[in-house]
């Protein structure tokens, strides 16, 4: 029954589930769609039943230094929180109202999902932790610097090491890394199933088994979720919604704490809510809907970019010298995706425009029933 409800899946060997060829026109199963070039069709988001959201945390102090993380339990900085503090409230502004939180055992993550769930307001919802939504585990590369990896090895290299599907960086030695994940208390149960590395591969079939029984049954009981998670782990589950072809995935990047919302049919497919059935402009791979907008992305991940792969700047674009108020400024700029004073829209992609109000619209349709149930 699983299959069925899976992205255009059929089962292989192993339990692991083989993802068909990206269809060039996408099916919406749920809705007959009016498709015009200048306007999306509301109806869409109203009658697609499901809600689901994908968050990467914010900023951690490896994010800060340009370090491999991986497993590594690395805390949130005052940006980070800033930034999670952010993303709170331009879900708040979506007016969702989630039923159930999913995450990992990484205090980034934990703490980013506590921030995000108070700044909602809704901090007493069920928030389920699992190392299957853990991120991949980088290795021998954990605590390297990546722009000196990028000097040292070169761009390609670090660049397959990162996002490529299948080629996993050097293994981790348990016996001398210093970062060894297996002397923390919290896999002192399940040491066996700690990976010395991974590739992306790796990390569709650990998460996928959380998707399987844990999130697509929740999706189908009518309940929305929100997971919280790290920028490879999050990449391995869209990378199976969006059926993106295992040549394509290592194009596919994630911002930090930009809220990333779907709408989904009865069989757990994206919903494009875009009149002209494209996808993001700021990836080029999602059917999803950045609610800061997709020009606040692109500008994020055109800094992460050059952060790791451009040896010519030697300054850390991730430490700037703004104050916290300058800082929380720039952020809410960043994740607003409808401003009440300067009413960002003009200045964005008409389309995208679109959606995101249409979402938004929804979302505070649904949260007015909820409340009034």
């Amino acid at each position: 029954m699983m299959s069925s409800i899976l992205t255009a899946a059929r089962p292989i060997k192993n339990g692991l589930l083989k993802i068909a060829p990206r269809e060039t026109v996408r099916r919406r199963d749920c809705v007959n769609l009016f498709i015009s070039s200048h306007q999306i069709h509301t109806d869409t988001a109203k009658k697609c039943p499901y809600n689901i959201v994908f968050l990467r945390h914010g900023q951690s102090t490896w994010n800060r230094d340009n370090r491999f993380i991986g497993w590594t339990d690395t805390p949130l900085t005052e940006e980070g929180v800033i930034e999670a503090r952010a993303a709170g409230q331009a879900l708040s502004r979506s007016g969702i109202q989630f039923d159930a939180v999913h995450t990992s055992l990484l205090r980034r993550a934990i703490r980013t999902t506590n921030v995000v769930l108070m700044e909602l307001g809704q901090e007493y919802i069920p928030v389920h932790k699992h190392f299957r939504l853990n991120e991949r585990m980088y290795g021998s590369l954990v605590g390297l610097n990546k722009k000196e990896c990028v000097k040292q090895f070169g761009k390609e290299q670090v660049k397959r090491w990162r996002r490529s599907y299948d080629e996993p960086p050097p293994p981790m030695d348990p016996a001398t890394h210093p970062f060894w994940p297996g002397h923390d208390p919290r896999y002192k149960h399940m040491i066996e199933q700690i990976p010395l590395h991974e590739s992306l591969k790796c990390t569709v079939k650990r998460s996928s088994v959380y998707w399987d029984s844990v999130i697509a049954p929740a999706l189908l009981q009518g309940k929305s979720v929100l997971v919280v998670g790290h920028e490879n782990n999050l990449r391995s589950l869209l990378m199976r919604l969006e059926q993106i072809p295992e040549q394509d995935i290592i194009q596919l990047n994630l911002p930090r704490a930009m809220p990333l919302a779907y709408k989904l049919d009865e069989n757990l497919k994206p919903v494009n809510l875009r009149a002209d059935g494209s996808l993001d402009d700021a990836t080029g791979f999602l059917q999803g809907t950045w609610l800061g907008g997709d020009d606040a992305v692109s500008k994020i991940l055109k800094r992460d970019e050059q952060q790791v792969y451009d040896t010519s700047i030697q300054e850390n674009l991730e430490i700037g010298s703004k104050s916290v108020g300058e800082s929380w400024k720039t952020w809410m700029d960043l994740s607003s995706s409808r401003s009440a004073e300067k009413a960002p829209l003009k200045r964005r992609h008409p389309v995208l425009n679109g959606s995101t109000q249409i979402i938004s619209e929804s979302f505070e349709e649904e949260g007015q029933a909820r409340r009034l149930a």
